[in-house]
């Protein structure tokens, strides 16, 4: 079985806060969705919604991050005891 490969980087510090979550969120797609969330929700961007955050943040299409939101195996519990 190949190894995963590690996720793409943002900004720093994006990356650094978004590293302590790792855990919850296993899957390298998902993971980089989830710091990439981050990074559109502190852009200057002016309405955080996911068309605009797709664009804020060099996607072409928003399935990624809405499939994050929606269908990840992620716990919403668990990020809030973190």
């Amino acid at each position: 079985m190949p190894a995963s490969r590690e996720a793409r980087p943002t900004i720093r510090f994006v990356d650094e806060y978004c590293q302590l979550y790792e855990g919850i969120v296993p899957e390298v797609r998902s993971f980089e969705a989830f710091k990439l969330l981050h990074l559109g929700m502190i852009s200057e961007i002016k309405r955080k919604s996911l068309p605009a955050i797709t664009k804020a943040v060099g996607l072409d299409n928003q399935q990624n991050l809405h499939h994050f939101l929606t269908e990840s195996p992620w716990s919403a519990q668990q990020l809030r005891q973190k």
